[in-house]
């Protein structure tokens, strides 16, 4: 079968030997780059995927054999009675073969319709808007996401990920989003998530979708999903081998294959990334392989293999007081150097997917996945960590009509059950030392969806579901010290009820809102994550959002107004010198805000991007606090660039990045102040298949801060919460295509 390359829509017929082939015809695919950011873009690729696409390739030959079999049955001249052929011709028989849709995974435009169809805010990354830059955090693959705080604690791949202030204060291991890649959850069964888990090289996109407005995925938290989907065999160069490195040491790599055999096709992709890193004790180093292979059984039924491998060591070099970042920031802590602070884990994941569409209204998918994961964490202690995950997921999704009315239902229910062998050690130089704690926890967590959405008319479109929870945390502790036996099992239910509303305005614009409810039951990182076992009661929030989408030939806006109040908000605290204290429910919170992002060619040369967070997360009449604002994050976040393109295989792209000053303990007595970081990329192609690029990140060598710890009173003292951002440096990197 001829191989088909990235943005073609080619064909594949057979005609009989003798007879000539019908000329092609195809849409040719747009040569301008994507624009930054993402998302609800309104240019609409063609790709063999597409469920129009057979209809599309049919219609030239139809349309040739119809006007043959008309030129036969005309009349030679005008006025001539027409008479009857007594010997037709037998014409022979033409087979037309066109591209059926790929079952286990939406293609780009199928991805952003299914986002653009949502009654609440989405967006759609498309992977190939980052490439052009260093690509070595996640803020270079969601820093223009709308609604998507994002923000690295040394430069590299942990970072902080938050949405609607979900996980607010978690520098590190996340939680309060579902992290899913290719539809399927990596979240450990207990809820938390590890960033360097995914590489942003191997995703075709990159699906965002904020609060209720993930209840597809099953996910019922404060912040959402998001969910990372790989390349295809389909949609991926045959063969792509890039190269990047630059300052603090910094090195990366990667080569992709992909390529299709009949019904079968495959890619996989291994990166490497090492770095000395900005500041002292700060060396990292990950290898990730990522690799999916999918099998068409018949004309209903596909199946898709999936198989991941993250090796990740990476030195902390931890907070600084005020007084050492203005003196130096690349300094380390000094008990990060003395203590060997690090984390490092091993990462295998094996998923499956069957994916059955038995008529054009009706699609069920069976996932399954497992994943082992093993952690070396020396900090305060010595933690090492064996688990192992696995989960199920089934979904359905159907078409029809309600009085004539389009209608769309999706349900589905998931289980991740989990295990986790805890050692904890007294700290030795980075080396265990006499035995602290040993538990055995496991975790389940199950949850069932359903949510029908009915076109009320061609303009006005509403949106009914529910998601109901149901999760088990239990710890068994095998180590009893001080007397106390920390063993404990706690379950958490409930129902999370959502309602919605879109409106069309007109053919590039529409309305949005809607009302939900959250749930978010504890991880073991607030159950058991300091140096005592809190057993906190499970996060609720309900939320209001309205907003609206424009999209355009030239470009997208996306616009989303929400309002939170959270009952029992997860808060994990440490004290002024950073130790753990473990975590509390705060009585009463508010989280209410403004996410804004966008893109817009103002001509074929200029595009302007840009991507802004309004965050006021505040306490709402607390007997501590009263109306504080919640500390870790800032309270305003911009980032803007504007991309110059003279010819069209060179660009120039100046940006910003400015953060707000952010409190850093919630009795609001020391916050960090605010810095604007000015960067310029430079970039283009090379032929038809090289591309090459310059990053100059903080470009006038800026001291700032990228995050904080968060404390419960730091009493206006100096002490050691600052996380510096990167100073000034300089990356290059080329990338071949074939």
């Amino acid at each position: 079968m001829r191989r088909r390359r990235r943005g073609s829509a080619i064909p594949t017929a057979w005609v009989p030997a003798g007879r000539p082939r019908l000329p092609d015809v195809t849409t040719p695919p747009i040569a301008r780059p994507p624009l930054a950011g993402c998302a609800v873009h309104a240019r609409q690729e063609s790709t063999p995927m597409s469920p129009s696409y057979p209809a599309r390739r049919a219609a030239p030959c139809c349309a040739a054999l119809a006007s043959t079999f008309l030129l036969a049955c005309a009349p030679a001249h005008a006025g001539e009675p027409l008479v009857p052929q007594t010997k037709p011709e037998q014409l022979d028989t033409v087979t037309v073969l066109g591209t059926r849709p790929i079952r286990t995974v939406d293609d780009l435009s199928n991805a952003r319709r299914k986002a653009n169809e949502r009654t609440g805010g989405t967006a759609v990354v498309d992977g190939e808007s980052y490439r052009d830059r260093r690509a070595g955090t996640l803020v270079d693959a969601l820093g223009f996401a709308p609604g998507v705080f994002v923000q690295p604690r040394f430069g590299a791949d942990e970072a902080r990920v938050s949405i609607r202030g979900s996980g607010l204060q978690r520098t590190f291991h996340g939680r309060g989003l579902v992290v899913l890649q290719d539809g399927t959850p990596i979240n450990l069964a207990d809820g938390s998530f590890d960033m360097q888990a995914i590489e942003p090289l191997a995703a075709r996109y990159i699906t965002v979708y904020r609060g209720a407005n993930a209840l597809e995925y099953g996910a019922a938290t404060l912040g959402g999903a998001i969910d990372f989907v790989s390349p295809t065999g389909y949609d991926a160069p045959m063969f792509t081998a890039r190269a990047e490195g630059g300052a603090f040491d910094f090195r990366r790599a990667q080569l992709a294959a992909a390529g299709v055999s009949g019904r079968a096709d495959g890619y996989a992709t291994l990166t490497g990334t090492s770095q000395d890193g900005y500041r002292e004790h700060a060396v990292q180093e990950t290898y990730r392989f990522f690799g999916n292979a999918g099998f068409r059984f018949n004309d209903t039924l596909d199946g898709r293999l999936y198989f991941t491998k993250v090796d990740t060591r990476s030195a902390l070099p931890g907070n600084l007081t005020f007084a050492e970042f203005e003196r130096d920031p690349t300094r380390a802590a000094p008990a990060n150097i003395a203590m060997d602070q690090r984390r490092d884990f091993v990462l295998e994941r094996l998923a499956g997917r069957l994916a059955w569409a038995p008529n054009a209204d009706d699609q069920v998918a069976l996932s399954l996945s497992i994943a082992d994961k093993r952690l070396h964490h020396p900090i305060f202690q010595v933690l090492e960590q064996e688990s192992r995950d696995v989960g199920v997921d089934l979904r359905w999704r159907h078409a029809s009509e309600w009085g004539g009315h389009a209608a769309t239902l999706i349900a589905g229910v998931r289980t991740t059950n989990g295990s986790l062998h805890d050692e904890r050690f007294v700290n030795v130089f980075g080396n265990p030392g006499a035995p602290t704690n040993v538990f055995d926890q496991h975790a389940r967590e199950s949850v069932a969806y359903l949510e029908q959405q009915v076109a009320l008319d061609a303009r006005w479109t509403v949106s009914l579901g529910a998601q109901g929870l149901h999760a088990v945390r239990r710890s068994d502790d095998k180590l009893i010290t001080n007397g106390r036996d920390e063993s404990f099992e706690k379950t958490y239910s409930g129902v999370s009820p959502k309602l919605g509303v879109r409106a069309a305005l007109g053919e590039h614009a529409q309305v949005f809102a809607n009302v939900s409810r959250s749930l978010e039951p504890p991880s073991f990182g607030e159950l058991t994550g300091g140096p005592g076992v809190t057993q906190v009661d499970m996060q609720e929030a309900t939320t209001v959002e309205v907003g609206t989408r424009l999209q355009h030939a030239q470009g997208w806006l996306d616009v989303a107004l929400y309002h939170a109040r959270v009952d029992d908000e997860l808060l994990a605290l440490n004290d002024a010198n950073g130790n753990p204290l473990g975590t509390t429910n705060a009585d009463r919170t508010v989280h209410q805000g403004i996410e804004l992002g966008g893109a817009w060619d103002w001509t074929s040369q200029w595009r302007t991007s840009l991507q802004y967070l309004f965050n006021d997360f505040r306490f709402d009449g607390d007997a501590v606090y009263g109306d504080n604002a919640l500390a870790g994050v800032p309270h305003q976040q911009l980032r803007a660039e504007v991309r110059w393109s003279p010819v069209a295989r060179f660009h120039v792209v100046p940006g910003l990045e400015w953060n707000d000053a952010t409190w850093i303990d919630h009795a609001n007595t020391l916050r960090a102040k605010g810095a604007t970081v000015w960067n310029l990329r430079v970039g283009g192609e090379l032929g038809a298949r090289w591309t090459w690029f310059a990053d100059l990140r903080n470009v006038f060598d800026k001291r700032w801060i990228a995050s904080t710890n968060v404390v419960a009173n730091a009493g206006g003292i100096d002490g050691r919460h600052v996380l510096p951002g990167d100073g000034r440096g300089l990356y290059a990197g080329v990338e071949l295509r074939l």
